[in-house]
C-alpha cells in the first residue's frame, strides 16, 4: 500500500508540480495572455494552463472532476454554487466588472443606442447562451429593459461563450451583444467606436460581478497530493490577480476594478 501511495506521490510530481490550472470565463480571453505574462515576470517557473470557456459549462465540469485549481467567473452566481458545495476552498471575490457592447461589420447607426436592434436592417442578433454565459444573460437582461423583446424575438442567434458572439457579431449576424473587453484587442482595430460599435447603457443591466474562488480538491487523494505541492502557486496567482498589476492590465482591456 505504501508503495502505492509512494507511486502516487511521483506520478502526481511529474503531472502537476509547476503547473497550474485556470478555468477562464470566455470574455477574459483577451486580457489572459497578458495577464499570465505579467505574473511570469516574479513567476516565471509556474506554469499556466488556460482554458477558456463559458462560465456554466465549467461548473458542471468542476462538479464532475474536472482538475481544475482556479476559476475565473464572468459572474458571482456560478462560483457562488461551487462555494456553497464545497467545491471552492474561498467565498467568491469579485476581480473585475465587465461591460456589454454591441458589435457590427457594418456602420450603423449608433446614436439610436440599444434601438438599433429594432431596425428592419437588422434580422440576425448575436447573442451569447444566456443558460451558461452571464454576458448572454445581461443582454437579455438589456434587450427586455429597453422594452424591445417582442420587436427583437425571432432575431437571435445564440452563441456557446461571449467571444464566440464577437465571431457572429462579425460574420453569421448584423449585431450582436458582446463583452466590450474584446473591443480593446488589437485584432479588433479595424472595428472603430460608434461606427461599428458601441456600449451599452449601463443602467439597462445588472452589473456584471466577475468572481474568482480557488478550487478544492480535497475530496480525492490524488487532489490532497497535487494540492500540497502547488497550494504556493496557486495562490500566487489568485493574489496576483487581485494584485495592482492585473488590476492594470484589466483596466486597459475595458473593465471596471475596485
Amino acid at each position: 500500500m505504501k508503495k502505492i501511495i509512494f507511486g502516487l506521490m511521483v506520478l502526481c510530481s511529474t503531472i502537476f508540480a509547476g503547473q497550474v490550472n485556470i478555468a477562464v470565463a470566455a470574455n477574459v480571453s483577451y486580457a489572459i495572455d497578458e495577464l499570465v505574462k505579467e505574473f511570469n515576470k516574479t513567476n516565471p517557473d509556474t506554469k499556466i494552463q488556460v482554458t477558456l470557456g463559458s462560465s456554466g459549462k465549467f461548473v458542471t465540469q468542476i462538479e464532475n472532476g474536472a482538475p481544475f485549481d482556479i476559476f475565473m467567473s464572468a459572474d458571482m452566481k456560478f462560483p457562488q454554487s461551487l462555494y456553497e458545495k464545497r467545491l471552492a476552498k474561498n467565498v467568491p471575490v469579485i476581480y473585475a466588472q465587465g461591460s456589454l457592447a454591441m458589435l457590427s461589420s457594418k456602420k450603423l447607426d449608433f446614436s439610436k443606442g440599444i434601438n438599433v436592434i429594432k431596425d428592419s436592417s437588422i434580422s440576425k442578433i448575436a447573442v451569447a447562451n444566456p443558460k451558461t454565459a452571464p454576458y448572454g444573460t445581461a443582454a437579455m437582461e438589456a434587450i427586455k429593459n429597453a422594452g424591445l423583446e417582442e420587436a427583437t424575438k425571432d432575431k437571435f442567434v445564440y452563441a456557446e461563450s461571449i467571444s464566440q458572439a464577437v465571431t457572429y457579431a462579425t460574420t453569421a449576424a448584423d449585431i450582436g451583444f458582446i463583452a466590450k473587453s474584446s473591443m480593446y484587442d488589437e485584432k479588433m482595430v479595424q472595428y472603430k467606436e460608434n461606427v461599428n460599435w458601441v456600449s451599452v447603457d449601463p443602467k439597462l443591466y445588472t452589473p456584471i460581478d466577475q468572481g474568482i474562488v480557488i478550487i478544492d480538491h480535497s475530496n480525492s487523494l490524488v487532489g490532497i497530493i497535487s494540492d500540497k505541492m502547488k497550494n504556493e502557486e496557486i495562490k500566487a496567482f489568485y493574489d496576483f490577480i487581485l494584485g495592482k498589476e492585473a488590476k492594470k492590465i484589466f483596466e486597459d482591456f475595458g473593465y471596471l476594478v475596485k
